[in-house]
């Protein structure tokens, strides 16, 4: 060890290269195996994902103020020590299936290729679908928040912060629509938070609570043109004088 002279033929070969590295013979060519670090952090992430799919079932299943971490544990044939070795507690966990669904719309919203013109119908209509469409994908994980917000005023404080965050790029599209001399019926700011208001109610009305009592029964596509056309000829407000 310390003060002792290399082997010989190994001086200058440093640690990691005397270290052996686990290999796989194919075909007379030797084929290094993936490195330990990269298979710990690939189960850590099916076990994290796991975890939150069965969080999913279980708040659907018994709602999320009755839902415990040993069922979700259960569902998701995982150990107790697990889930917390990933979340602290079920509010950790809602919190993050909170930030995925954020992640998944902002990445939507953000493939748009057309001009940021709000005033138009076909650009305005892809908005509301990706907000209806992931109110439609996501809606577990809604009810749950629902929940979780009227019974923790901490947890109702970060889901106006979340919110806020949400409005992120409906507020750029307009500052930007305001940039090329565009009229709008307000400020940037307080026209995203009223947008998505109307879009958030309209959709936890019709896709969280069942919808109201209307017939021929609402579909999809007239729920989004009805907000998409209620939007566009609100959004620029009276006409100017």
């Amino acid at each position: 060890m310390g003060g002792a002279d290399a082997p010989s033929g190994a001086k200058g070969v440093s640690m990691a290269e005397m270290t052996p590295v686990r290999s796989m013979q194919r075909g007379g060519e030797t084929e290094q195996g993936p490195p330990a670090g990269g298979i710990r952090k690939a189960k850590a992430a099916a076990t994290e994902a796991a975890l939150k799919a069965a969080a999913l079932r279980v708040f659907e299943r018994s709602g999320y103020i009755n839902a415990k971490v040993t069922d979700i544990t259960k569902e998701a044939n995982r150990s107790a020590g697990s889930f917390y070795s990933h979340f602290p507690h079920k509010e950790a966990l809602l919190e993050a299936l909170l930030a995925d669904w954020i992640v998944e719309m902002g990445e939507e919203l953000t493939t748009h290729t057309g001009a940021h013109d709000l005033t138009n119908r076909e650009h305005l209509r892809w908005h509301v679908a990706v907000v209806w469409n992931t109110y439609e994908r996501r809606r577990p994980v809604l009810i749950a928040l629902q929940q979780a917000a009227l019974s923790s005023e901490a947890f109702a404080q970060r889901m106006l912060e979340f919110r806020y965050e949400e409005t992120a790029t409906l507020r750029a599209h307009l500052d930007d629509m305001q940039a090329k001399g565009i009229r709008l019926a307000g400020r940037s700011d307080v026209l995203a938070s009223a947008i998505l208001a109307l879009l958030e109610q309209f959709c936890r009305v019709w896709l969280l609570e069942g919808g109201e009592p209307i017939t021929p029964k609402l579909s999809d596509e007239e729920a989004i043109d009805t907000v998409t056309d209620l939007l566009l000829y609100g959004l620029t407000g009276p006409p100017a004088d």
